[in-house]
């Protein structure tokens, strides 16, 4: 795991990160809306984010998935595709974790190459690679034409007429057909599936709902949901072998980390177990887990061996809540204060492909007014940040794509482009000249943002100290959140505004800050970071620290200090001499 930089990960689909279509058809096919490939990810891209401050690139739907295009003439099955969620399919429902899905690629016959190819222009940019692993579920189709040789395909050894067999990759319920609440087509395009096999979402009957997951079957750990006993770990179960064999293909590939779906679907054993075996082999290898239930997260961490951990349902829910004046910034305290000892080990965000977007009207409205949450996401500790493709431009998702609505997302089941990417992208010129000002204002915010959280040693490796306890009565806690940031010599007073009124306060630094650091009192030179502008300042317990605050703003005050001990040291010296 990276411990001297802040990781700052960029979540991309190819699919629609190059696709330059400026007029999508609603649920349009390929020919019809076109499709973003690896190829499109060119130095100029890479260069240009890793200039916004990103580490790492979070390649979305890389490994071959379900989808509803005919590449046969590739000798590539095609799908039913009555098991296939809108025409380019979920990156979720895999259809063969050992190839690159064809829709990516400009030459379909060489898919793994530009795999290969987007992984060393990456690396050569100065970022790492990640990539999705999805070991909770399959598409209901899997089937492997590009595993090594020697590799067994999942379920080909199965059993189908036992609900439940240690070494089973799929859970059965045997005399029951596959029957959805979805149509299933009729005659020989009907897809059939005797006997049915359990769905991805834990749904362990034969008629799942359109809300489910249905286009996935669930894979077997060796735990018995089927009416049995616990668990069956020894002798190690089939999937876990399978699916172990499937990180280290990628692991040799180039792959620097892992964001793992759901992964607390899958027992924490396998974890412990398989990340072992990566690191072993590749120590600087780093594991995400999607992970919601917090009663795991020590677990998860501690024994399955996870680096990092969604931090949804306490910092991202908090600010978001914030950010739409549905709580006060004061709950923000009870972010961390939730996650003793595992503050570094959160992954924070304000968008993914799974929320909505900052900027769309389910939630902030207007990616200025969510400004003062991107800077407290990306700055109040030493856990990476992620944003999504176009966050940093304001994308606002308004679009109604086909099979994804006009929910506030942007589609990960549809052929379409993105409209702001779209402008960016310029013909692969990726330059801001088609962007509007305010995008362009935008796009220099997260910039100045992201790359502080590098250049500041503080910020990439420093302490935090909630401010709030001792400045109830000086700031608006509905409105206003401050902290600090330290490391030798250094500190770092931040402050944000979610309203949409200026604001001019002022902020108490306690007595027990003083002590903590060494922090001798008095006057010094102090810079604020965003606008560069620099004055002298006091340091005081005695003297709050005066600050103002734009609408739906925030300032980062830097101050370098002497340390009481250092003073008394050189006091101590000339006395001597």
């Amino acid at each position: 795991m990276p411990t001297n930089e802040k990781i700052i990960i960029y979540q991309l689909l190819p699919r629609l990160f190059g696709n330059r279509t400026q007029h999508c058809v609603h649920n349009g096919t390929i020919d019809q809306n076109g499709c973003g490939k690896m190829n499109d990810i060119n130095a100029k891209a890479l260069k240009s984010l890793k200039a916004l401050g990103v580490t790492h690139v979070w390649y979305t739907g890389i490994i071959e998935h379900a989808n509803k295009t005919d590449y046969s003439s590739y000798h590539i099955k095609p799908c039913n595709p009555h098991v296939v969620k809108g025409n380019a399919g979920s990156p979720y429902a895999i259809i063969d974790y050992y190839d690159v899905d064809p829709d990516i690629a400009e030459d379909v016959d060489r898919r793994q190459d530009e795999f290969d190819r987007l992984v060393v222009r990456t690396h050569e940019a100065g970022m790492g690679v990640i990539i999705d692993f999805v070991p909770n579920h399959v598409a209901r189709e899997y089937h492997s034409d590009a595993k090594p040789a020697g590799v067994a395909d999942l379920g080909s050894d199965d059993d189908p007429n036992q609900a439940f067999a240690r070494d089973n990759n799929f859970y059965y319920l045997p005399g029951q057909p596959f029957a959805p609440h979805v149509d299933m087509g009729q005659g020989e395009e009907r897809y059939v599936e005797n006997p049915a096999r359990a769905t991805g979402n834990d749904c362990f009957y034969a008629s799942p709902g359109v809300n489910d997951w249905y286009e996935t079957v669930k894979l077997n750990y060796g735990i018995d949901y089927c009416g049995g006993t616990g668990c069956h770990f020894k002798p190690i179960p089939s999937t876990w072998h399978k699916m172990l064999d499937i990180l280290k293909y990628w692991t040799s590939r180039g792959v620097d980390a892992f964001r793992c779906d759901m992964a607390h679907m899958v027992p924490v054993e396998f974890w412990k177990w398989a990340i072992a075996q990566i690191k072993a082999i590749a120590p600087h290898v780093f594991f995400i887990a999607e992970l919601y239930d917090t009663s795991l997260y020590h677990r998860f961490v501690n024994e399955g061996g996870f680096d990092y951990l969604y931090n949804k349902v306490t910092l991202y829910d908090t600010l978001f809540a914030v950010t739409r004046h549905h709580a006060p910034a004061s709950d923000i305290t009870r972010c961390w204060q939730s996650l003793p000892g595992l503050d570094d080990h959160m992954l924070n965000f304000l968008e993914n492909h799974d929320e909505v977007r900052l900027a769309s009207p389910q939630f902030a409205g207007d990616a200025f007014r969510g400004l003062p949450a991107m800077v407290v996401s990306a700055t109040m500790s030493r856990a990476p940040f992620m944003l999504y493709m176009g966050q940093e431009l304001g994308e606002p998702a308004l679009d109604a794509e086909g099979f994804s609505g006009p929910d506030g997302r942007t589609t990960i089941f549809d052929y379409w482009a993105i409209d702001t990417l779209r402008r960016w992208n310029h013909n692969g010129a990726f330059n801001t000249s088609l962007l509007s000002n305010s995008e362009k204002t935008l796009r220099d915010y997260y910039k100045k943002i992201l790359t502080l959280c590098n250049k500041e040693t503080a910020l990439a490796q420093g302490d935090f100290f909630d401010l709030m306890y001792v400045n109830g009565d000086t700031l608006d806690t509905c409105r206003q959140y401050a902290f600090m940031r330290h490391t030798r010599g250094v500190l770092l007073i931040i402050a944000v505004n979610f309203d949409d009124k200026p604001v001019k306060t002022s902020i108490r630094i306690p007595q027990h800050a003083f002590d903590l650091y060494d922090i001798r009192p008095g006057v010094m030179s102090a810079r604020e970071l965003t606008t560069g502008v620099s004055e002298s300042r006091t340091l005081s317990p005695e003297r709050s620290f005066d600050i103002d605050l734009k609408p739906f703003g925030a300032c980062v005050w830097k101050m370098r200090f002497v340390t009481r001990s250092s003073s008394m040291n050189k006091r101590k010296k000339k006395s001597e001499d």
